[in-house]
């Protein structure tokens, strides 16, 4: 077994700045040459305390950031204005891209379009339900009103 520290997440293996216990092989065919990882040294010890202090200040600061935007978005939603046709259906669909920049318009946080999740294609108008979890420990859903434009 060889002592290595991740310098990105690995699945299956531990995130960055972990220091592992991998196979000989695995560390010195696959982890160390692709640079997802480093022979454990005492500099590269004090190396991953260093990350993990860093990620630690930055997983915080996301979590607290994720935790706002359920406040602001779990009390009132997110309006979308569409073209829609007779009968209130969209030319169109409402995807989840459109739904990230109406999100950044109106609370000005940028959250990533793959952390939304819409159980099927808007396409019609009305109130839907959106799934959001912009952090690991956050997830939340909220209403989404599509309305016609006029």
């Amino acid at each position: 077994m060889m002592k290595v520290v991740l310098r990105s997440d690995v699945d299956g293996v531990g995130t960055a700045g972990a220091v592992v216990d991998v196979a000989d092989g695995f560390a010195r065919n696959h982890l160390i040459p692709r640079g997802l990882a480093l022979r454990a040294t005492d500099g590269t010890m004090a190396q991953a305390a260093a990350m993990a202090r860093a990620r630690a200040v930055r997983d915080s600061r996301e979590r607290e950031t994720a935790e706002q935007l359920v406040k602001q978005l779990v009390v009132d939603g997110v309006t979308i204005a569409a073209r829609a046709g007779s009968g209130s259906h969209l030319y169109g669909s409402v995807t989840t891209h459109e739904i990230a920049e109406a999100i950044k318009a109106r609370t000005g946080v940028d959250i990533d379009r793959r952390r939304l999740t819409i159980p099927a294609p808007i396409r019609t108008v009305g109130t839907h339900e959106v799934t959001a979890k912009p952090h690991s420990d956050v997830a939340f859903t909220f209403n989404l009103e599509v309305v016609a434009l006029s």
